[in-house]
C-alpha cells in the first residue's frame, strides 16, 4: 500500500497549519504545533500529517467490508 501524500504544513506564528492537496486539513496551536514540529524533524512528516489529520488507512477495511453487519450494503 502506497504511503500518503499530498500533504504540506506551514509555521505562521505560534500555529502550525496542515494542508492536504491544498486545502486546510487542521491547525495545530501551542504544545502541539511545538510537538509537532519536533517531530516532524524525526520521522516520516507525511505520515505524521497522515495521522494527525486523521486521514489514513488503518489497514482493516477489506475485513471490515466482509463483517456480517456490513454485507449489503
Amino acid at each position: 500500500m502506497p504511503g500518503p501524500e499530498g500533504f504540506e504544513y506551514m509555521e505562521r506564528g505560534s500555529e502550525v497549519v496542515i494542508t492536504h492537496h491544498g486545502r486546510t486539513a487542521t491547525t495545530l496551536r501551542g504544545a502541539k504545533a511545538a510537538a509537532f514540529l519536533e517531530d516532524v524533524e524525526t520521522g516520516d512528516p507525511q505520515e505524521l500529517m497522515a495521522r494527525l489529520t486523521g486521514n489514513y488507512r488503518r489497514g482493516n477495511e477489506r475485513q471490515a467490508r466482509n463483517h456480517p453487519r456490513n454485507r449489503g450494503r
